[in-house]
């Protein structure tokens, strides 16, 4: 698993960051787990394969917000009961 960050400015409320999660996942169909935070500036997600950023960044871009970076990391599960 692959967990995108996307740094977003532009986002005032929980309206805003129900606006972005809604066009994560139009753009990107395996999205899970999509959050966004219009606090931290920023909206993550886990995928099977990179996103691509160029597509995520029209789509956001379109809604009236913008876009201003993208990172992405291997996603290792961290709880109680993982193996080691």
């Amino acid at each position: 698993m692959i967990q995108t960050t996307i740094r977003i400015d532009g986002m005032m409320c929980g309206m805003c960051e129900a606006h972005i999660c809604d066009t994560i996942r139009n753009s990107v169909p395996d999205a899970k787990k999509v959050k966004a935070s219009h606090a931290k500036g920023e909206a993550r997600f886990l995928t099977e394969t990179p996103p691509d950023e160029g597509a995520l960044k029209a789509a956001i871009d379109a809604t009236g917000y913008t876009f201003v970076s993208m990172t992405a990391a291997p996603y290792e599960k961290k709880g109680w009961f993982r193996r080691t």
